[in-house]
């Protein structure tokens, strides 16, 4: 991340020198988002949502552009598709609604320019940061409960995690200008997240006669839901206080593929 990073403010620099085709351009995109986090730790692509997303870019010349951008985004993810089988018998789920704003520097490989005959394509890599808001929830007696009320983890009140975080967003695409005016943009986004939250899942199981005390029976019964695998296929919970319930070193992220549809408004004309 730190190379890439480097590698789009040196490009930046070195590139200020080159032929300009300063501007602004205006986009939106429709596509898909998945998870990766303590829900989903085999990487596996069974729980597509859908994303969309609109944004802003500012070209300083044909190689470099900054870009603001707002994206929404649908996660979700099941321990029941998982083929690890202490998280089958974990048996815990979530969904979540994202929205993130988003800015990234963005750097061409190729000279680009709208309209060129020769430079109307190019690949590109971008990185930033992002801030999003995330509300997991869980499904239970046929309704959604949001999660992060519940301290489903112990967590004292007032000191559950914030719905609002930060992260860093970076990937790559491929542009193709249509016409001096549009152009479409095939593009993979990701995001690594400050926090380890946005599935609710990530340290260990609580003590839960504290929890219930707390928060109520629902929240110790959405804490460890091994209980209703008891005794269809488990002899006995797995929950126990301390015992490992996520990965609290490896922070969740997210990911999204759309497709833009990009419109270029040109060059600020300064009137003499």
């Amino acid at each position: 991340m730190k190379k890439l990073l480097f590698l789009i403010l040196i490009s930046f620099g070195i590139s200020t020198i080159s032929n300009a085709q300063k501007g602004w351009e205006a986009g939106g995109w429709l596509g898909v988002s998945h998870y990766f986090g303590d829900l989903n730790t085999n990487y596996r692509i069974s729980d597509l949502g859908p994303a969309l997303g609109a944004f802003g870019r500012y070209n300083f010349n044909n190689r470099v552009a900054l870009r603001l951008g707002a994206t929404y985004a649908r996660v979700a993810a099941d321990d029941k598709d998982s083929d690890n089988s202490f998280e089958q018998a974990r048996n815990l789920h979530f969904r979540s609604n994202i929205f993130d704003l988003n800015s990234q520097f963005e750097f061409n490989f190729l000279p680009y320019n709208h309209g060129s005959r020769d430079e109307f394509f190019t690949p590109y890599l971008f990185a930033g940061f992002n801030v999003y808001n995330f509300n997991p929830q869980a499904l239970f007696n046929d309704e959604w409960i949001d999660l992060q009320p519940l301290g489903t983890e112990g967590q004292f009140r007032g000191e559950e995690y914030y719905s609002t975080q930060g992260g860093i967003a970076y990937g790559g695409g491929f542009k193709i200008s249509l016409s001096y005016e549009w152009a479409i943009e095939f593009e993979l986004s990701a995001r690594h997240l400050f926090n380890d939250f946005l599935d609710d899942v990530s340290g260990v199981y609580p003590d839960f006669d504290d929890l219930e005390s707390l928060r109520g029976e629902t929240s110790v019964l959405l804490s460890d839901r091994s209980v209703e695998l008891v005794p269809d296929e488990l002899e006995s919970p797995i929950g126990e206080a301390g015992r490992q319930r996520g990965n609290s070193n490896d922070n969740d992220r997210y990911a999204t593929f759309g497709v833009s549809v990009v419109y270029y408004f040109g060059g600020i004309v300064c009137p003499y």
